[in-house]
C-alpha cells in the first residue's frame, strides 16, 4: 500500500514537474515571437536588400494566389462555376448590353444545369456570372503580374543566380492552372450530366486537382520568396554564432532535436494538405450537408455505416470500388476529412508541446522565428479543427465554408513556414562545431537530406539567424 502510494506520488511529481516545464517554455517562445516582431520589419525577418523586390513581388503574388482560392470558394459556394460555358486562355469582355445578357443567358440555357434552374431570372444569371467571370479574370490578373515583372527583373539582372528555373516552373504551374480550371468546368457542361437527379456539379477529381494545383502554386510561390529575402543569413558566421556558447559534446544533441522539430513540422504540412485535398472532395461532393453532428457522425453512430461500404444503400448488385468510394461518397469522403482535420490539430499540438519542453531549456534551435511559427501554426491548427465542427454542426453556412477554407490557407502557411524556418539545421558549417565522430554521422545524414530534398542546398537560406546579433537568440543552453 506504502509502496503503491509512493509511485503514484512519484509520477504525479514527474509530471508536475513537466507540466511546469512544458509551460515555462511555451511561455518563453511567445516571448521570442513577440521579441521578435518588434523589432523586424515583417514577415521573414531576414531581409535581403540585394534581392528584396524580387522577394517581395514573389511572395506578393502568392498574396493573390490566396486570393484566387478564396474567390474559387464562394463561387462555388454561390453555385456560379457553370455559369460560363465558353473558355479562351485571353478572355473577353463580359456582356454589356441587354441584347448581349440575353445571347448569354440563351447559351446557359443550352446547358444541363439550366434542367435544374428553369426559374432563374436574368438577373439572378448576372449574379452568378459576376461570380464566375471575376474569378477568372482575377486568374488571368495573377498572371500578368508574375510575368510582366518576370520579364523586366531578367532584363535588369535582379534575379539571383539559380532562381530562373524556379521561376519557370512557378509560371508553368500557374499557366497550368488554367487550363485545368477550365477542364474542371467542362465535366458539369457535358450531355452526359443530363439526366442527374441531384444538383449538377462538376466533377469532384477534377475540383479537387484545380485547387491542389492553386495551393501547390501557392506553396511554392512562398518556398521561392523566403529563400530569396533570406539568402544572405545563409553563411557560415550567421550559423556557427547560434551554437557559438554550446559546448561541442552538446551540439550534436541539439541538432538531433531540430532534425526531430524539422520532422514533426513536415508531418504536420503533410497533414495539412491531405486534409484539403480530402475538404475539396467533400465540397465536390456537397458532403458537408450531410451527418452534421459531432463527434458521432450520426445520434446512434460514431462511424457512419456507410462509411467505406463497397454496396450502395445495402444494393449488393451496386458494388463500388475504393477510388469510387473516397472521391465520391458522402459518408467516406466527409469521415476522411473529420479524422485528416482533427489528426492535424492534435499532431500540431504535440508538437507545440515538444518545441516547448526543448524551450524550457532555452535550446538555440528554437530561434524568434521558429518560435513564431510554431505558436502560430498550434494555435491556427486548432482553431482550424473547432471552425471546421462549428462549420458542419451549422449545416456548411456559405460564411462558415469560406472561413474555414481560408483556414487551411493559414494552417498551411504557417507549418511551410516551420519547415522553412529550420532548413539551417542541416547547414555543412554546424558538423565543424562538433566532435569527429558525431560529424562524421551528422554529415552522412546531411547529405542524405539534401539528396531526398531539392538538391539546392548552396542557396538554402536560413530563417533562424542574420547579420544583426539582436536577431539570435543569445540565451545559455541549459542541459536538464
Amino acid at each position: 500500500m506504502i509502496s503503491a502510494a509512493l509511485r503514484r506520488k512519484d509520477v504525479f511529481g514527474k509530471l508536475a514537474k513537466h507540466s511546469e516545464s512544458w509551460t515555462e517554455g511555451l511561455g518563453w517562445m511567445v516571448s521570442a515571437a513577440k521579441r521578435s516582431s518588434t523589432s523586424a520589419r515583417g514577415i521573414p525577418l531576414v531581409w535581403n536588400q540585394t534581392h528584396s523586390n524580387v522577394g517581395k513581388w514573389v511572395l506578393g503574388t502568392g498574396g493573390m494566389v490566396v486570393g484566387m482560392i478564396h474567390i474559387g470558394g464562394l463561387t462555388r459556394l454561390t453555385m456560379s462555376g457553370l455559369s460560363m460555358t465558353t473558355w479562351s486562355p485571353l478572355g473577353s469582355l463580359p456582356p454589356i448590353t441587354r441584347d448581349e445578357w440575353e445571347k448569354e443567358f440563351d447559351r446557359y440555357k443550352s446547358y444541363p444545369e439550366w434542367q435544374q434552374r428553369k426559374s432563374m431570372t436574368l438577373g439572378e444569371f448576372q449574379y452568378i456570372y459576376a461570380w464566375e467571370y471575376g474569378h477568372r479574370m482575377l486568374g488571368r490578373t495573377v498572371g500578368m503580374v508574375f510575368v510582366l515583372p518576370w520579364i523586366y527583373f531578367t532584363a535588369r539582372g535582379k534575379i539571383p543566380n539559380g532562381y530562373q528555373k524556379n521561376m519557370a516552373v512557378l509560371g508553368l504551374l500557374g499557366g497550368t492552372q488554367g487550363f485545368v480550371g477550365w477542364w474542371m468546368v467542362k465535366s458539369g457542361l457535358g450531355d452526359d450530366r443530363r439526366d442527374n437527379r441531384n444538383q449538377i456539379r462538376v466533377r469532384p477529381v477534377r475540383l479537387t486537382t484545380h485547387l491542389t494545383m492553386a495551393f501547390s502554386c501557392y506553396g511554392a510561390l512562398l518556398w521561392t520568396g523566403w529563400d530569396i529575402l533570406r539568402l544572405p543569413s545563409y553563411q557560415k558566421e550567421n550559423i556557427t554564432r547560434l551554437f557559438s556558447k554550446i559546448p561541442r559534446d552538446q551540439i550534436a544533441s541539439l541538432l538531433r532535436q531540430g532534425r526531430n522539430l524539422r520532422r514533426g513540422a513536415i508531418s504536420v504540412t503533410g497533414l495539412t494538405a491531405a486534409t484539403i485535398v480530402t475538404g475539396a472532395l467533400v465540397a465536390g461532393n456537397d458532403a458537408g450537408r450531410a451527418y452534421n453532428l459531432w463527434p458521432k457522425m450520426t445520434d446512434d453512430n460514431w462511424i457512419a455505416p456507410e462509411v467505406w461500404s463497397f454496396t450502395a444503400d445495402g444494393n449488393l448488385n451496386d458494388r463500388r470500388g475504393i477510388w469510387q468510394l473516397t472521391t465520391e461518397d458522402t459518408a467516406t469522403t466527409q469521415f476522411n476529412h473529420r479524422m485528416l482535420g482533427q489528426a492535424t490539430g492534435v499532431t500540431a499540438l504535440g508538437l507545440m508541446a515538444f518545441a516547448s519542453g526543448l524551450a524550457a531549456k532555452r535550446t538555440p534551435v528554437l530561434t524568434p522565428q521558429v518560435s513564431r511559427g510554431l505558436v502560430l501554426m498550434g494555435t491556427t491548427a486548432t482553431a482550424q479543427a473547432i471552425l471546421g465542427i462549428v462549420t458542419i454542426l451549422n449545416y456548411v453556412p456559405i460564411s462558415l465554408a469560406a472561413l474555414h477554407q481560408m483556414g487551411s490557407v493559414v494552417v498551411f502557411t504557417s507549418s511551410l513556414y516551420v519547415v522553412h524556418s529550420l532548413k539551417f539545421i542541416n547547414h555543412p558549417a554546424l558538423s565543424k562545431l562538433m566532435p569527429a565522430s558525431a560529424a562524421a554521422a551528422a554529415t552522412a545524414t546531411a547529405v542524405v537530406t539534401k539528396s531526398s530534398a531539392t538538391g539546392a542546398m548552396r542557396r538554402t537560406p536560413v530563417v533562424a539567424a542574420s547579420a544583426s546579433k539582436r536577431y539570435i537568440t543569445n540565451v545559455p543552453y541549459t542541459a536538464k
